[in-house]
């Protein structure tokens, strides 16, 4: 090969090696028994401290920090998680959000909404005393069966069973308006944080929408 090429060569090869170096940068550091490394890599001998990325030129790239313990490693993974769990939370709480106004566009819905389902409630409630006054009726009927006898005591099986079926029935039946009272309470106080919510996104959206007119109108 003529000389001439081969400085051709050589130079070329400096060239490329020089940008591989400038590249790939020089990691140097002090380890725990003082002594100052170098190499083209990060340094495992300090992992355990800062190590200073160079360029070709001896300026500072960057700062490599030290690697975590592993109870560091475990806390800065569970501080992540948690990150990600309150933005999922949060993107939810915003999909919610959407849902609620587009299914109540305005109060007069969320109202109605309100209304059917107490009404349905007070439907319950209502076939619940009319078989109140049926097993009143029904008991009455009874006690004129009873009255033939001179104590309850002296009342024949069949009656007695009559009897004690009623008065279940009438507190079955008692329970189950308490319960339903129960119901109309926890539907209104539904009804009332969702309308509390909806009068700030409400607000919100009317504020935006204003806000879009006037930018559009300038």
């Amino acid at each position: 090969m003529p000389r001439a090429l081969r400085f051709a060569f050589a130079g070329v090869a400096l060239v490329a090696a020089a940008s591989a170096c400038a590249q790939s940068g020089i990691y140097v550091c002090v380890d725990g028994k003082g002594r100052k490394l170098t190499s083209d890599r990060p340094i495992p001998d300090c992992a355990d401290r800062e190590q200073k990325e160079l360029n070709a030129s001896g300026t500072v790239r960057r700062v490599l920090p030290p690697a975590m313990s592993d109870i560091e490693l475990a806390r800065e993974q569970d501080r992540r998680r948690k990150m990600a769990d309150d933005k999922q939370r949060e993107a939810d709480l915003r999909r919610l959000q959407r849902q609620l106004v587009m299914r109540y566009p305005q109060q007069a819905a969320h109202d109605a909404e309100r209304g059917r389902a107490l009404q349905a409630v007070e439907d319950s409630v209502a076939s619940a005393q009319k078989r109140i006054a049926d097993l009143e009726a029904e008991r009455r009927r009874i006690d004129e069966q009873a009255e033939g006898y001179p104590s309850p005591a002296a009342w024949p099986e069949t009656l007695k069973r009559q009897v004690q079926d009623n008065e279940q029935q009438v507190e079955a039946q008692r329970r189950y308006i308490a319960s339903q009272q129960q119901e109309k309470a926890r539907i209104n106080a539904q009804f009332d944080q969702e309308l509390a919510t909806l009068r700030q996104l409400w607000q919100r959206n009317s504020s935006a929408a204003a806000a879009s007119d006037a930018q559009a109108a300038h």
